[in-house]
């Protein structure tokens, strides 16, 4: 093939894979900030999925803390925009 071809390929197939945000209800968005509480009061391993330029991103750690003034939830690893989140899950 030509590498012309090739590039179009490649570029054509990170396309494909991009995933379209989630649309998230008020329940949703309810049920998130209720996990996000549960996650920051229990201290427990809680599973974090983030959409961000077409991908979902999974982050796991434990919820140390949230910054209601800047929009961001503070796990182990780093701090997470609030408006990236799709879901919260705190595992058992």
């Amino acid at each position: 093939m030509l590498p012309e071809h090739l590039r179009e390929l490649r570029k054509w197939q990170a396309e494909n894979d991009l995933v379209k945000r989630p649309d998230l209800s008020e329940w949703d968005l309810q049920q998130i900030q209720q996990e996000i509480d549960r996650s920051i009061r229990s201290r427990k391993l809680t599973e974090v999925q983030t959409w961000r330029d077409g991908r979902v991103h999974k982050h796991t750690g434990i919820i140390v803390s949230a910054d209601i003034t800047s929009q961001r939830i503070r796990l182990d690893e780093g701090w997470i925009e609030v408006t990236d989140i799709v879901s919260v899950n705190v595992l058992e």
